[in-house]
Formats: C-alpha cells, structure tokens, sequence
C-alpha cells in the first residue's frame, strides 16, 4: 500500500491533469483503462516484491528502503528548501508525513500475517470512511453498510475467516486508517505548495520508518543483494504505476476513474494468488466484493461537479514519485 499503500496524489496542486481536457473519446478512454488496470498491477506486484524481501530485512526494513529511496527522489525532484510555511502548516505536513509513514509500517507488518487481496480490501475502508463522512444522502448508507458487511465477513468471527489472523485485520485497519488521514492533511498540506510539500512528507515518513527499519535490519539494508531489489521495488510500486496513472488520467472522467480503482482489491487478491500462492475461500471473496462494491458505488454517486474539481482524492494514493 500501499498502498502500501497505497491512486492519486491528493494533493490539490500537485496533480499536473487537473488543469488538462479530459479526452473521452472511445479510443482514447479505452487506452486510459487499460493505463490504470496496468498501473493497478504495477501497485500489488510492487507489493508482492515487497513480501518477498520481508524474510531478508523485515517489514519495517522494507518500508524503509521504499520511504527512503522516494524521499530521496521527491527532494531532488521539488527542491523543498525553497517553501516558506507557516506555524499551522508545518504542523498538517507533520502529520500529514507521519500518517504516510505510519500507512506503510502497517500495511507491510499487516502482510506478513494476512493475504495481500483481505489487506487490500481493509485498507480500503479508510479512504471510504472519508468519501462518505458527513453525507446525508440515503444511497450512502448503502455503501456503508455493504463495507461494515464486508468487514464483517473478513473477521475471524466465523469458520470462514478463521484462518485469518487478528493482528493482520488490526494492523491493515491502521493502515486504512492513517490513509485516511493522509488524504485530510494532505489536502489541507498541500493546498499551496503541491509536490514541496508531497518531498517534505515523504521525507518525515522517512525519518519515521528508516529509524525502525534500520533498528530491525540494521546493515542488511545496504548489502549488495537487497539494494536492487529495493530499486526495483522503487520502481514498480512508484515510478512506472504513477507514471502510467498520468497518462490515464486525461482520458477519463473521474467518476470512472473512481470506480475503476475500486478493482483494486480484486486486483491485489489475483496478483497474491499467482505470484504469492495465496488462495482465498469463497467467504472471503464474497468479503472483497462486497467493499468493492460499497467503495464502486461511493465514486459512481458523489456529485459530478466536485469530482471534476478534485478528481479521485477520497482515494488517494501515497505519492511516491
């Protein structure tokens, strides 16, 4: 997730299509769906990278060659010395970083424990807590309902989920929550300074995980064996995923920008099974469908006039690149 978290930069002037025509010709929409399945992929094989370096230098030594290596990227790129901010904004960046770091630490602890697809799909209940916070609307109540049901189902309260363990639910949770609160401070973060603030961000997460994973790896992070692997995890978790999401993004509404990444969950659950042989019962994909659904039909029933001034930020990605 990360979402590991885990889509889009939030932030409100650092998302470099808002200000393009969005081209919904057939053609070029199709392109653009296929752009962001494709960059979906890139997300869960990146995380699948991520599993496979765990037995080497642990959860927290892979969060922190992922923040470290970004933030490093992020600084050179935006050149962040240069912002002046005030008292209150310094604090949201704060957070704002913290949260991202605190996103990553959970959401990779969470999968040593549980499948890739059920981490997915907990996470998810953060970013739509924050798409249907406050409304009034009765549709909406639907859609929470369908994820509390889907939450529900994933709990080892029931023979179908009693494979899964607790600690991994608790910590995917965390890590849905801090996205949450990623998305808040982020926007308020990065009302005026966009990418600056996203480099300084990253950089508090790192200060956050590189500490804790250097404590549990220590020089193993630095070998000649695992530094390619944490590029390569670089790489297809953050630079070619967000890469091909700039390209898609002119090509489609938000609205379906929305609901397609709500795929993400199902995306993540077939990426485990075939590259991590992680295989889910029937209960627990019915689970996965049900937040999809609720996370599908929040993005298909927002107003049309606010997704086309802040498209996709409910689901915000961490912006890596």
């Amino acid at each position: 997730m990360l979402g590991d978290s885990r889509a889009l930069d939030p932030l409100p002037s650092a998302q470099p299509w808002e200000n393009l025509n969005i081209d919904t010709r057939r053609g070029s929409a199709g392109l653009g769906i296929a752009l962001l399945i494709a960059a979906m992929c890139c997300f869960q094989v990146g995380a699948s990278i991520a599993k496979g370096l765990f037995p080497v230098v642990g959860a927290a030594g892979t969060t922190a060659l992922r923040t470290g290596l970004a933030s490093i990227l992020l600084l050179v790129v935006w050149r962040p010395w240069r912002m002046r901010f005030s008292r209150t904004q310094a604090r949201d960046i704060l957070i704002y970083g913290v949260s991202l770091g605190v996103m990553n630490l959970a959401f990779y602890n969470a999968l040593k424990l549980i499948p890739l697809g059920i981490a997915v799909a907990l996470e998810f209940t953060g970013p739509l807590t924050v798409a249907v916070a406050g409304s009034r609307r009765p549709i909406d109540f639907l859609w929470i309902a369908l994820a509390v049901l889907g939450l529900l189902a994933l709990l080892p309260i029931g023979a179908g989920s009693a494979a899964v363990a607790p600690a991994g639910i608790l910590l995917a949770l965390l890590a849905g929550a801090c996205w949450a609160l990623y998305i808040v401070y982020g926007r308020r973060a990065g009302a005026a300074h966009g990418g600056q603030t996203t480099a300084l961000g990253m950089l508090a997460a790192a200060l956050l995980t590189v500490p804790v994973g250097l404590a549990e790896s220590g020089t193993k992070l630095f070998s000649g064996a695992v530094l390619p692997v944490g590029f390569a995890l670089a790489v297809v978790s953050s630079a070619l995923p967000y890469s091909l999401e700039m390209i898609a993004m002119p090509r489609l509404p938000a609205k379906t920008v929305g609901v397609l990444m709500s795929l993400e969950p199902a995306v993540a659950a077939i990426i485990g099974l075939l590259l991590l042989g992680e295989h889910l019962n029937v209960l627990q994909w019915a689970a996965i469908g049900s937040i999809m659904v609720a996370s599908a039909g929040s993005a298909a029933a927002r107003d049309a006039k606010a997704l086309s001034n802040q498209p996709d930020r409910e689901f915000g990605r961490d912006p890596t690149t």
